[in-house]
């Protein structure tokens, strides 16, 4: 784990995965998965990150404990109980674990969210988690989503289709950001407006450095 701190992560837990569970089906799998270095990552895809994912994600130490409050409470009001996982657990998990919900897998994740926070700056946390995060079938790390669905490389990408990327990441397979549902168009309203309003806040004043 100290070592991926300094040099890209070869593969993922998730595209391993998602290569199994491609030839258990017996269909084909291509893995589109381009590392960027953080300098060659525009700073709208971080800050898109942030305000979609984990507005609080500079300041806390892996775990969101007022989201995971508010989402009880929510919960305990009538409302669909929803997820909390700050974008440190969705790297431990997305880099060395799978998707899927067991209890098993969520206490693995959290022994490496503890081992990331202690091992890894707060930037490199993200960088990984930009290049390793799921975009679609077979589309890994925001240089892939990028070329594939605008076309253009993660260091030219604007705030606009930043949000729009930053919006499918709850569910990528079903979602596809180079065609947008309406619903997804919302979102990316929703996440462009977040992003003006955080810029710059005690929550994301280390992206000045970015």
């Amino acid at each position: 784990m100290l070592a991926l701190r300094f040099v890209p992560p070869p593969v993922s837990g998730v595209m391993v995965q998602r290569w199994c569970e491609a030839k258990l089906e017996h269909r084909e799998f291509r893995l589109d998965y381009r590392w960027k270095p953080r300098a060659h990552l525009a700073r709208a895809l971080p800050l898109a990150a942030i305000a979609a994912e984990d507005q609080r994600f500079f300041v806390h130490r892996g775990w969101d404990v007022a989201a995971i409050r508010k989402a009880m409470a929510d919960a305990e009001d009538g409302g669909r109980l929803r997820g909390a996982s700050t974008i440190s657990q969705q790297t431990a998990k997305n880099l060395f674990l799978w998707t899927g919900r067991s209890w098993v897998r969520k206490g693995l994740e959290s022994w490496f969210t503890f081992w990331l926070e202690l091992l890894w700056p707060k930037t490199r946390i993200l960088e990984v988690y930009l290049n390793i995060a799921e975009w679609g079938d077979g589309i890994f790390g925001a240089e892939a989503a990028c070329r594939r669905h605008f076309a253009i490389g993660a260091d030219s990408i604007d705030r606009d289709r930043a949000a729009r990327l930053a919006a499918v990441l709850p569910n990528p397979r079903r979602m596809n950001a180079g065609r947008p549902s309406a619903y997804v168009l919302r979102r990316q309203g929703e996440i462009r407006r977040q992003m003006g309003g955080i810029d710059g806040s005690e929550f994301t004043t280390p992206l000045k450095r970015w």
